[in-house]
């Protein structure tokens, strides 16, 4: 699903420049993130992109440099910090306080006999 223009009015300030540093000139921010969305929406892999987002490899290239600068995280926290001061955040927080405890003979101790009771015995000359 595309981003709305209300969604993009969000992101768009957030993005760095469209001049790459070395190369030709880049693909819409628009577009891009509409190829990422896509992609992690319907789970497909990278090569089976819809030819009209473009080649795969500049897609996955720039989410990958976007990651490593940072740009996807300042996205993220602006995202969060203006949907929490409109009060659209709902901070349910659920913590799972299970223990299980193991026997102290199931942490993978050392056995006695390296070869187990029913093998030590059989080469002993029992059974």
């Amino acid at each position: 699903m595309p981003l709305t223009d209300a969604q993009w009015a969000r992101i768009e300030p957030l993005l760095p420049d469209r001049k790459p540093r070395r190369g030709g000139r880049w693909r819409d921010h628009r577009e891009l993130i509409d190829a990422i969305a896509w992609k992690f929406q319907t789970g497909s892999q990278w090569i089976h992109l819809p030819e009209k987002y473009g080649n795969w490899r500049g897609v996955y290239n720039r989410l990958r440099m976007w990651a490593i600068d940072g740009t996807w995280e300042r996205v993220f926290t602006a995202l969060v910090s203006q949907a929490d001061a409109d009060d659209d955040l709902n901070w349910a927080v659920s913590v799972d306080s299970t223990i299980v405890r193991a026997h102290q003979h199931a942490a993978g101790a050392r056995k006695k006999c390296p070869y187990g009771f029913r093998q030590a015995v059989a080469v002993v000359g029992g059974w």
